[in-house]
């Protein structure tokens, strides 16, 4: 989208400044409880601070609480930096939204009011240069619109009334022509108004993963804290028995310090970052999701239905050639497939109309006739034709469609329907090719062949698909034959023909009951049960307002096969989540050799030499005072280490389950547990080094 341009990177000097300044306005203890681990840190920073000022001041001691507050900011800071994006993107949505005025359309006359005022149902023109106002579907007339400021594609797009294509944009503009449009969204409510709020976070809400997550890290951190209460006692006691007084160290910085160490701190101050990030990456991709929890299901998606036309084909079937039946004149059927179709303004429709002309001479105003009502196609019948008004009851009535529909249509007359026809549609259908049949009165005239273009390179998307587990399931109205076709040029793993609305709603709820998360695309009113039943329902911003309502994403861009890069931006988001979870988890172990040799290392010595907890320091650290600070400070560092792959996601690829699983315990699982022995060790060398440890 246009204002993703803006702020690609995180390393932005306003984002980072607001970050910086919004990393201490987070330290309100009402903002803190969200996280329990970084309260608990802030927790222990307070009480650090307060034995500081209360006991002996000593260097050691002030550079362990700084540190610990450096924690807490840094995770503030991650947070802060990827709301921050989504602020700057918000701020730039804010900019599109100009004092508009509208022409509210009232008792047949015009009234000039500010766009703010406009209420839902009311009705409003625009013509060539006027922006839309606020969000509504056109009841009248069709224009070109210009959605740039919206979608960032320059391109214009035709809004129409009825159809798919009917919704419009506030803060969009009409280039041409006039349009009437119904107002459909309450004052504050508009897109761009659930845009800024989405952005921002301001809706955000946690999604039933992370709820799960926050569980077990509440868990762990509790489970660490009654840990490190104890060790007190634990000392005293070892120390009487050892006849050993105050060799242990069990200040309240030290505990502090052992505490924030062990608890998941790296994966609870990147948590919130990762969930704010997931939906920026849609943003940043043109589709808007409702939640959060609609991108993290995304991620779970094991089958994807898919229209055809448009998502695997490149959607513009072309009329190639009239197929006569025996018998029937080329010219009479092209003669009656234009006239059937001179009301049809698919693409498809046009291109038989302009193919009857190019063939045989037959121009559309030839043809026409005051006497014809034309008879549009639906979902339901997947027929259209004309109907001729009594005055003209010699005639018998066109219809073009599906060649079942038409065969029963014919059948219904009391006409036959030819085998010859029927031979002809197996074979169009058998290459690939759509047939439409059609039909004069009781006689089938012929076929026409559609032809349909599988897209370049969506066999091998496919084939990512099915090594990631998920099932591509091709929805379409053709019959089974071309439907049989186009799946095996196209690679999906099954396909549904002759698709009715009710006939998909059917098999979301099959695919549901058998365990599977479905998602799906769709545009039109009669697609929204259907988005609302999916566990994805990705609606098209051109289409109507009720399948916008229905899905939980919305497509700014209406292509269809953006609902791959959905699924994709999901799976990321939850590997993500993962990988830094393991990570954080298995870098606690180096901190282990660190912290507890420390304080716990001259205990039951004898005559100078080592106590037996000693040997734990493997790592050779130089003295207990520089082996806890380098654990408290690699701790606080290794969060603003990884802010950049929290917010830019772990590397996808579609591999199955298994692999991934594998190779993120390899690099996370085994990284997290190398890592930081290597940079305690650093961090410890370059105190000694400074002199800031002894």
């Amino acid at each position: 989208m246009s204002t993703a341009s803006q702020t690609n990177s995180w390393v932005n000097a306003k984002i980072l400044r607001v970050a910086t300044v919004d990393s201490f306005t987070k330290l309100n203890p009402l903002q803190l409880w969200k996280n329990p681990v970084i309260f608990v840190t802030a927790v222990g920073a307070v009480l650090s601070t307060g034995s500081l000022l209360i006991s002996s001041f000593s260097g050691f001691a002030l550079q362990i609480t700084l540190w610990l507050w450096f924690t807490v900011l840094f995770a503030n800071f991650a947070e802060a930096i990827a709301e921050g994006r989504g602020k700057a993107q918000a701020e730039a949505l804010r900019r599109t939204r100009t004092q508009t005025w509208a022409r509210l359309v009232k008792n047949g006359t015009e009234e000039r009011i500010a766009a703010p005022d406009l209420k839902l149902g009311d009705t409003v023109v625009c013509e060539a240069n006027d922006i839309i106002p606020s969000d509504g579907e056109v009841i009248e007339g069709i224009a070109s619109v210009d959605e740039s400021a919206i979608t960032g594609e320059s391109a214009p797009v035709v809004r129409e009334s009825g159809g798919d294509r009917s919704a419009v944009t506030g803060g969009t503009r009409v280039i041409s022509d006039r349009i009437v449009i119904r107002i459909t969204a309450e004052k504050g409510n508009t897109f761009i108004d659930k845009m800024i709020s989405l952005v921002e976070g301001a809706s955000r809400q946690k999604t039933p993963n992370e709820i799960a997550l926050s569980i077990l890290l509440v868990a762990l951190t509790v489970i660490f804290l009654l840990a490190v209460a104890t060790i007190p006692f634990f000392a005293w006691y070892n120390e009487a028995a050892a006849g050993q007084k105050n060799v242990v160290d069990v200040s309240l910085p030290v505990l502090a310090a052992l505490l924030v160490c062990l608890i998941p701190t790296t994966i609870g101050g990147l948590l919130s970052a990762i969930g704010i990030s997931g939906i920026d990456r849609l943003v940043r991709r043109n589709v808007l999701a409702t939640s959060g929890r609609a991108v993290e299901a995304a991620g779970d998606i094991d089958v994807l239905l898919l229209d055809k036309t448009g998502t695997i084909t490149l959607g513009n079937r072309m009329a190639v050639e009239f197929i006569p039946a025996p018998s029937i004149p080329a010219e009479r059927l092209a003669r009656a497939a234009q006239l059937a179709s001179l009301a049809d303004e698919t693409p498809e429709g046009r291109s038989i109309v302009i193919l009857a002309k190019e063939l045989h001479g037959i121009r559309a105003r030839e043809v026409a006739s005051p006497h014809v009502t034309f008879v549009p196609f639906t979902a339901q019948t997947r027929m259209s034709g004309v109907d001729f008004t009594p005055s003209d009851s010699q005639q018998p009535s066109i219809r073009k469609g599906a060649a079942e529909s038409v065969k029963a249509w014919v059948e219904g007359q009391g006409g036959l329907y030819p085998n010859a026809v029927t031979e002809i549609v197996t074979r169009i259908s058998r290459q690939g090719g759509t047939p439409l049949a059609v039909a004069e009165g009781r006689e089938v005239l012929g076929v026409i062949y559609l032809k349909d273009v599988v897209k370049g390179g969506i066999k091998e998307r496919f084939a990512q698909l099915r090594q990631m587990g998920i099932r591509t399931v091709m929805i379409t109205g053709d019959n089974p034959l071309t439907a049989a076709a186009i799946a095996a040029e196209a690679g999906v793993d099954d396909f549904m023909a002759g698709a009715t609305p009710e006939m998909k709603l059917m098999r979301i709820r099959a695919e549901q009951a058998a365990g599977h998360l479905v998602a799906m695309t769709g545009d039109g009113t009669n697609d929204a049960p259907a988005l609302a039943q999916a566990d994805v329902g990705v609606a098209m911003n051109t289409g109507t307002q009720a399948a916008r309502e229905a899905g939980n994403m919305v497509d700014l861009e209406s292509n269809p096969t953006k609902l791959i890069e959905i699924v994709e931006i999901g799976k990321q988001l939850l590997m993500t989540r993962g990988a830094l979870t393991t990570f954080s988890v298995a870098n606690d172990v180096a901190k282990y050799f660190a912290i507890i040799p420390a304080m716990f290392g001259a205990l039951y010595a004898v005559n100078g030499t080592a106590g037996p907890l000693q040997a734990l320091n493997i790592m050779g650290l130089h003295s207990p005072s520089s082996a806890i600070l380098s654990a408290v400070i690699f701790n606080a560092l290794i969060i603003i280490a990884l802010i950049p792959l929290a917010l830019r996601g772990v590397t996808y690829r579609a591999l199955p389950a298994v692999e991934v699983l594998q190779r993120n315990l390899f690099l996370y699982g085994l990284g997290g547990l190398v890592a930081p022995f290597v940079g305690i060790k650093l961090i410890d060398l370059a105190l000694v080094a400074t002199k800031l440890a002894a």
